[in-house]
């Protein structure tokens, strides 16, 4: 089973506020104990190890609330993979579960701390047994087109020219820009987030290949001759904390496509300002996107806000992105209306599940 006992709200709450000290305890342990690896990094490295602990307590939080392992266990290999990349043994990782287990155990009340320290001997004994499939969003990538590589290849170099002449050779074909950036733009995007985690190529060169994209992806949309009016209205958004809109401006296009009025947030929406916009606009429909497991929380709460603003005409909810591509079964917990693996699907589901127009 992939399930764990659940961690009690006043034991959440008493979780989150040792954040910075389980962080701050854990890294010195680590400097103290294999100083003659760490020190190589210097101050940046200190401040990549509280990152990485950071993100594994932020990875945890999904764990204690919804009881399911998966998500950090799924992290925990792409760490592994990322610091192997970059000569950090990957016992390491393992090693900062156990330290992990010993803070809180001192910190916490008995039952809360009995909680916490069993999820993480059990996501331990997962991530230490082998396995050597693809991540569940990346084995389920629609089947990338031919130029697929050499569009990733444009990307890295940086070359917008060359990113942009592949794309319109498939628009000049006829292929539409939704398929197009489904089958050829976000494989080569996932393609080079696997390089990074590699060490193949650096930040700049991921930022850089995510603004080309996006230049990329606009000028296909002024190709493009969308449907006539539906009536119909959505919202998007990232949730807040949410930074990757690539993938939100996608589902943005393909409802443009298709017909609806869009309007597209962008990245890291505040919750309130992303209620009241609804509230006000009135769409058929929100669709908001999430990256990381822990964001859940956030679709959950503009959930809940909506409902306490809007009430019973509060519209349906829609959500994709990484997180939920990977652990789906997470969809069902956080109250949103559906869920949907890629920009095309998000259509077919968004018009089956939207209010129709004038329905408020």
């Amino acid at each position: 089973m992939d399930t764990h006992a659940s961690l009690s709200p006043q034991g959440l709450q008493r979780f989150g506020a040792l954040r910075t000290d389980a962080i701050n305890a854990v890294s010195a342990r680590f400097y103290a104990d294999h100083s003659s690896i760490y020190a190589r990094f210097g101050d940046k490295g200190r401040e990549a190890c509280a990152e990485d602990l950071g993100f594994h307590l932020e990875f945890l939080r999904p764990v204690l609330e919804f009881g399911l392992l998966a998500p950090l266990v799924e992290y925990l290999h792409w760490l592994a993979s990322v610091l192997e990349a970059r000569g950090v043994p990957t016992e390491h990782v393992a090693q900062s579960l156990d330290w992990l287990g010993e803070f809180f155990a001192a910190k916490l009340d008995p039952a809360d701390a009995e909680v916490v320290v069993a999820a993480l001997d059990a996501v331990k004994a997962k991530f230490l047994e082998q396995d050597d499939s693809l991540p569940e969003m990346y084995a389920k990538l629609p089947t990338a087109w031919p130029e697929r590589a050499n569009f990733e290849s444009a990307l890295i170099a940086g070359d917008r020219r060359q990113a942009a002449t592949i794309v319109g050779r498939y628009l000049d074909q006829g292929c539409g820009l939704v398929d197009t950036e489904l089958h050829v733009i976000q494989p080569a995007l996932y393609g080079i987030g696997q390089q990074w985690q590699r060490n193949q190529v650096s930040v700049a060169q991921e930022h850089l290949a995510t603004a080309i994209a996006q230049s990329v992806m606009v000028q296909g949309m002024l190709r493009s001759n969308p449907a006539p009016s539906n009536g119909r209205k959505i919202l998007l958004a990232c949730v807040e904390g949410n930074q990757h809109a690539v993938g939100l401006q996608m589902v943005a296009d393909a409802f443009e496509i298709a017909g609806w009025e869009v309007n597209c947030l962008g990245a890291n929406v505040p919750t309130a300002s992303l209620v009241l916009h609804a509230a006000q606009w009135k769409p058929n429909l929100v669709g908001l996107s999430i990256s990381f497991p822990q964001q859940f929380k956030g679709v959950k709460s503009v959930i809940s806000r909506m409902n306490d603003v809007i009430g019973a005409h509060r519209p349906p909810v829609i959500i994709g992105g990484m997180a939920i591509n990977n652990f789906a079964r997470l969809a069902d917990r956080i109250g949103a209306n559906a869920w949907s693996p890629d920009a095309a699907a998000a259509v077919v589901s968004g018009t089956r599940i939207a209010s129709p127009p004038g329905a408020d």
